[in-house]
């Protein structure tokens, strides 16, 4: 394990001897990581005033900054889930097998279904849900069109590569 590693409180965050932790990414407080996830290099995740949980071969990549709101909203992240470079994920729940392009943002108590994506540079605001299958971009997010099979098809194979390139690192 890498990284800069730091308790808050006495706590200090669990991750999986199999996850990859970039030298660089920060991790505090209440955090647990799963088995195969990556957490890439100049990424945040500050589980200082609420839990911040992520799944099994899930992908945080290079910049992305997760946290949560205090006595409100953990962050939910779960399994198998692309999360592209420098997104904001603060308080909201990510189902496994979702998509979140570059530079989104996902703000408190969203939800982005399993098998929904939400497009590089979106804003999804407080409260919404990105259902099952939908496309959603833009500031603030709204629903663009369906996903077709061949981008749902990508998920899994994002998911995948992720896993297969953090072992190459360990």
């Amino acid at each position: 394990m890498n990284g800069l590693i730091l308790p808050y409180k006495n706590i200090l965050p669990r991750i999986h001897h199999s996850a990859f932790i970039a030298q660089t990414a920060v991790i505090t407080g209440d955090v647990e990581i799963g088995p195969d996830s990556s957490v890439w290099f100049g990424c945040v995740m500050r589980g200082d005033v609420n839990q911040i949980r992520v799944g099994a071969r899930t992908n945080i990549q290079d910049g992305t900054i997760v946290h949560c709101t205090r006595d409100k909203f953990a962050c939910v992240i779960g399994s198998d889930i692309t999360i592209g470079h420098g997104a904001i994920l603060h308080a909201c729940i990510l189902e496994d097998g979702c998509f979140v392009g570059m530079g989104a943002t996902v703000m408190d108590g969203a939800r982005i279904e399993s098998g929904a994506m939400v497009a590089a540079g979106a804003m999804v605001t407080p409260g919404k849900v990105v259902k099952k299958g939908e496309l959603w971009g833009g500031s603030p997010a709204k629903l663009m069109r369906p996903l077709s099979q061949e981008e749902l098809a990508f998920f899994p194979v994002s998911a995948k590569h992720y896993v297969d390139l953090a072992r190459n690192y360990r």
